[in-house]
């Protein structure tokens, strides 16, 4: 269990990493001013985010934590959400009707890059994906994304497609 300013929450995962215990968790409503802060501390993040404005990203926050398909995780350490990613299960049609999990805005903070616990947390997702037979894990990243490319491609994935995107 972790005590939050929203009560105790139970943690999905612990492992111990430099600097003490990091701690995957559900999000909670008061960890969104947090993730934002994450999702802005980024070359990309810096310039689509508007942050000025929270009510729609407390939109996203509800309908994302109503749904059992999605997942908004946050990782902990020393009582400090330093991490967070969003876990989505998707059904499909093709192969052979399969699930798929999808891993959306992973952030690490940026003192704890390249100390694990971005690995930790894509291997639980993996595994939770594994649980839940799926038969594939997919994400994007974006082509600027060099480092993030590798990093990814260190943790077994493979960058098998093209993906497009269109902007509304």
């Amino acid at each position: 269990m972790v005590t939050t300013p929203s009560g105790t929450v139970p943690a999905l995962f612990t492992a111990a990493v430099e600097g003490g215990t990091f701690t995957l968790r559900r999000a909670h409503k008061g960890d969104l001013p947090r993730i934002l802060e994450l999702l802005v501390d980024d070359q990309l993040g810096a310039t689509r985010e508007n942050t000025e404005d929270p009510v729609p990203y407390q939109q996203a926050f509800d309908a994302i934590d109503a749904d059992p398909a999605h997942l908004l995780v946050v990782g902990e350490l020393a009582g400090e959400v330093v991490a967070t990613f969003q876990l989505s299960y998707l059904p499909g049609l093709s192969r052979k009707g399969s699930w798929r999990a999808q891993i959306e805005a992973v952030r690490v903070a940026d003192a704890l890059r390249g100390q694990g616990v971005g690995a930790l947390m894509i291997q639980w997702a993996v595994d939770q994906a594994q649980e839940r037979g799926c038969s594939l894990v997919q994400l994007t990243t974006d082509k600027s994304r060099v480092a993030a490319h590798r990093f990814y491609e260190r943790l077994g994935f493979v960058a098998s497609h093209e993906g497009m995107k269109l902007t509304l």
